[in-house]
């Protein structure tokens, strides 16, 4: 029976590679994950590790909780007094200070030098304790005074070279300065799109505004003395707000916040994986179910010979064991290009990541392999179960099929229950108080499960009049999209054609009438075939649907609360829309002809309540450009908030039983605590608002703030939003390249093209599940045309031409695709719709044009599943059709 399954499977090769065409895919996609974020992770280690060569211990300074890494909270910096110390201490053979900050190197058109939006990293750099240096000087020299040295990526992309001069931008406006030579780090290949612009220590300290003051010690023990002996020592001068760390600790510290986000992106990407395996599962039960079916002879043939129940259950099963096994291996190393496409999708969407080869690590094969194989083989197992039921004596029967299974009758109570049940997790889910966000998860993800499964197994119910529906809005889709095409590619085709001595009928473009009837009564002739190879659509479209319409929902209410907290006519924001700037940006703002009036919101983190919180200042000018919605005090409460003032919003008000004139305590990173008073509770809008849980004085806020940044600064100018005062603003803004001026309509179409991107991400990822179904319906297709050989025989004999088969095959592809793809769009809206009413920052937005595309999308689909098929069905030869067996 082993050597009878493996011959079955290279007896039919083509139906075996469509089967496993949707595990190719998804095990890819799960190869390329794993394979992407090893890739980055090593490169991150490989940076770190570079970091502290030659190092034992660190010396940083010390926030006094832990901040998330937002940016506006940074560790405080030391005095450098600190140094001479840790360097008299005999413990100690080595010590070096240094500063760090972000420095924008400005290219020779003024603009800012920015690889897809990764970081512009400053620091000093001391040649003289040359076993801390991480940096290799490849030309030039090491910087003094007011010189630089540059990555060599951005001297080669920007075309500078040692001696030329270059602009810097960190704390303060930008200077210019010599390039005294280029650099690599390390023995990194690439660090992603970040630049590097190191400068001697003094340099460093003025322009990153920490005059006498260290932001990290890197220390060497003496030869001679153990580790721990020169941590003790250390330990013991430390001034408060400072720590040591080891460098390996130093190094996992640094690394944290990059492992949380692989982490993150590891978990993103494999769930399209899954999306994708889940979609292709569909794909291999309906083809698996259809071959059975063509193969009832056989199989009872075989019950005829001898062979056991027991033993086509484990042909069947065997023969998906090796599909499985063998799409694995073949998805396995596709994988390497899709993580190399990944690294290219991501720098396109302005995400570049570090990059120090591809790793291909033991786990990934192993998973890969595991399960590739048991989704292959789980969704198998009905079918395979369905070839047992063959008796014997269909062997001798004309055209035997298999009669339905016992529980066939309660199919479409199943199915509503397993509909219901996943409806029921998923609002369990959202509406439930007090769930951990992995239960959360769980019960989404098993919700939707459920529910996709429930519906697959109800649609045939509704096949038939979806299919009647379908069939004129499929007849004339078809009409309109060949219309488009037809003198561009259809006549030339045809002409070519004839020139090379082909004869073919010349492209029409109105409806065949008999083909397509016959087209359409073919796609209702098997609702649960029908049913199986549109479900694989559904899914993918289904949670397109969702994507765009929870984008959607995003989108429209941001811009609803832009436009009710932002009555500034401009705002200064970085140029990548949500880096914070420093105060200096709107200092010199304030300078510019013409402005009336202008106000920044500054933006950190404090702990209050036993818990990290954002945390947000205004000054007294606010009140005229920022509008809020009051719960309880005024829009002048914004400009009286004094030393002790505080303005909360209504969640965290109710969250802590916080009403006017309530007082708190509060602490801020450097570690000082302010007792606050309540002056006002602010509701904010739906699209979410720029201000934290608490808003207190920028006064306060700097005072207690180690280098504060704004998050936005808004002006009035006089005259309003003009030509002219955008051209003055941007002129002032030329000395700070990373900064912008922008009115309102282009700060919301700034912030929601984030969105957008982020959308086309998930976009190009789900495509991989509508890529899929495409083949599911192509495989479907092919194996339909097997099965009607003699019917197609027949039609071909009493006059059907090989162009009205073609379109008979075509009509029926795009009817099919249209029912999956209204199942799929109305099940991607009531997902939706169950997650707006959960989530306020989301409105129920139905994005009407999108959806035309989707249905749009899937006749494109349709047509195209069907282009091979139909050109098979097309070259049957009518009389070796009609004796086919």
């Amino acid at each position: 029976m082993i050597k009878f399954a493996l011959q079955g499977l290279l007896a039919r090769k083509l139906r075996t590679a469509l089967t496993a065409i949707g595990v190719v895919l998804g095990v890819a996609l799960i190869s390329g994950t794993y394979v992407l974020t090893d890739s980055i992770t090593s490169a991150f280690d490989s940076i770190f590790t570079q970091n502290y060569k030659n190092t034992d211990a660190a010396i940083t300074g010390k926030n006094a909780f832990d901040a998330s890494e937002d940016g506006t909270v940074t560790a405080p910096p030391f005095d450098a007094g600190l140094l001479a110390k840790v360097r008299g201490l005999p413990e100690v053979g080595a010590a070096g200070g240094s500063v760090n900050g972000e420095a924008q190197l400005i290219g020779k058109d003024g603009k800012s030098i920015v690889f897809g939006g990764a970081p512009n990293l400053g620091f000093s750099v001391d040649p003289g304790l040359p076993q801390f240096n991480s940096l290799t000087l490849v030309s030039g020299a090491w910087p003094s005074g007011d010189q630089v040295v540059i990555d060599t990526k951005t001297a080669k992309e920007k075309g500078f070279t040692t001696g030329d001069t270059i602009g810097v931008q960190a704390r303060g406006a930008a200077e210019q300065m010599k390039i005294s030579g280029l650099v690599e780090f390390g023995a990194v290949s690439s660090i992603g799109g970040a630049t590097l612009a190191g400068f001697d220590l003094g340099t460093a300290q003025r322009l990153f505004d920490k005059t006498g003051k260290l932001d990290q010690i890197l220390i060497a023990t003496k030869s001679g003395t153990s580790e721990q002996q020169m941590l003790d020592a250390v330990r013991q001068i430390l001034p408060e707000a400072t720590q040591v760390r080891t460098a390996d600790e130093q190094a996992k510290e640094d690394a944290a916040g990059t492992s949380s986000f692989l982490s993150f992106l590891q978990t993103f990407l494999l769930v399209f994986g899954g999306i994708a395996l889940f979609v292709g599962s569909f794909v291999i039960a309906n083809s698996l179910s259809i071959t059975i079916a063509q193969r009832t002879r056989e199989f009872a043939t075989l019950r005829t010979l001898g062979a056991s129940r027991r033993q086509l259950l484990g042909t069947v099963v065997l023969e998906a064991f090796v599909t499985g096994l063998v799409a694995s291996v073949v998805g396995l190393f596709l994988g390497l290009a899709i993580a190399t496409g990944l690294f290219k999708l991501f720098d396109a969407v302005g995400f570049t990541l570090p990059n120090n080869g591809l790793v291909f690590r033991t786990r990934t094969i192993v998973v890969a392999l595991i399960v590739g194989v048991l989704v292959t083989v789980v969704a198998s197992l009905r079918p395979a179960w369905r070839a047992t039921r063959v008796p014997p004596i269909a062997a001798v029967r004309e055209g035997a099929t298999l009669a339905p299974g016992r529980l066939n009758r309660y199919r479409p109570v199943g199915a509503a229950l397993l509909a219901a049940g996943g409806i029921a997790l998923v609002l369990v889910g959202l509406f439930a108080d007090g769930l951990s966000t992995k239960t959360l998860l769980i019960l989404l993800g098993a919700g939707v499960l459920l529910l996709f499964i429930g519906i697959a197994l109800f649609s045939s119910r509704l096949v038939k009049p979806l299919a009647a529906v379908a069939d004129p809005i499929a007849r004339w889709s078809v009409v309109v999209l060949t219309a488009l095409i037809w003198p561009f590619v259809l006549v030339p085709l045809w002409a070519i054609r004839r020139l090379f001595g082909r004869h073919t009928e010349f492209p029409g473009v109105l409806p065949d009438g008999p083909a397509v009837a016959i087209g359409g009564q073919n796609s209702r002739r098997d609702p649960h075939r029908t049913a199986s190879t549109a479900a694989a659509l559904m899914i993918g479209l289904a949670l397109v649907t969702l994507v765009a319409t929870l984008g959607a929902g995003l989108i429209r209410p941001f811009e609803q609360a832009v436009d009710g907290i932002f009555s500034a006519d401009y705002a200064i924001t970085a140029q990548n829309n949500f880096s914070p700037l420093p105060p200096p940006v709107a200092a010199e703002v304030a300078k510019v002809p013409g402005v009336e009036k202008l106000t920044s919101v500054r933006g950190g983190q404090a702990k209050a309540f036993d818990k990290t919180i954002t945390i947000t200042a205004v000054d007294p000018q606010a009140p005229e450009l920022l509008t809020f919605d009051w719960r309880s005090g005024s829009q002048a409460s914004l400009g009286e908030l004094g030393a002790d003032g505080a303005i909360v919003d209504a969640a965290y008000a109710d969250s802590h039983a916080l009403v006017l004139g309530s007082r708190f305590p509060m602490q801020t990173a450097t570690g000082k605590t302010l007792q606050l008073q309540v002056k006002g509770v602010f509701r904010p809008p739906a699209g979410g608002s720029p201000f934290g849980n608490v808003t207190i004085s920028t006064a306060t806020f700097d005072a207690t703030t180690s280098q504060p940044l704004n998050l936005y600064t808004f002006v009035n100018m006089s005259g309003g939003v003009t030509d002219a005062n955008t051209a003055t603003l941007n002129d002032a803004l030329r000395t700070f390249p990373n900064a912008k001026a922008l009115t309102r309509d282009e700060f919301k179409k700034a912030q929601t093209d984030s969105i957008k991107s982020i959308l086309n991400v998930l976009y190009v990822l789900l495509a991989l599940s509508v890529l899929v179904s495409l083949f599911g319906i192509v495989n479907t297709l092919v194996l339909t045309v097997f099965e009607r050989t003699r019917e197609l025989g027949m039609l071909r004999a009493i006059g059907l031409t090989r162009g009205q088969v073609k379109r008979m095959i075509r009509q029926e592809s795009v009817i099919t695709a249209l029912i999956g793809a209204v199942i799929g769009i109305v099940l991607g809206l009531v997902l939706a719709s169950l997650l707006a009413a959960r989530l306020d920052e989301i409105s129920f937005t139905i994005p009407v044009a999108q959806l035309v595309i989707f249905a749009i999308v899937s006749v494109v689909v349709g047509i195209f599943a069907a282009i091979w098929p139909a050109r098979r069905a097309a070259k049957l030869n009518p009389l070796e059709a009609l004796q086919y067996e």
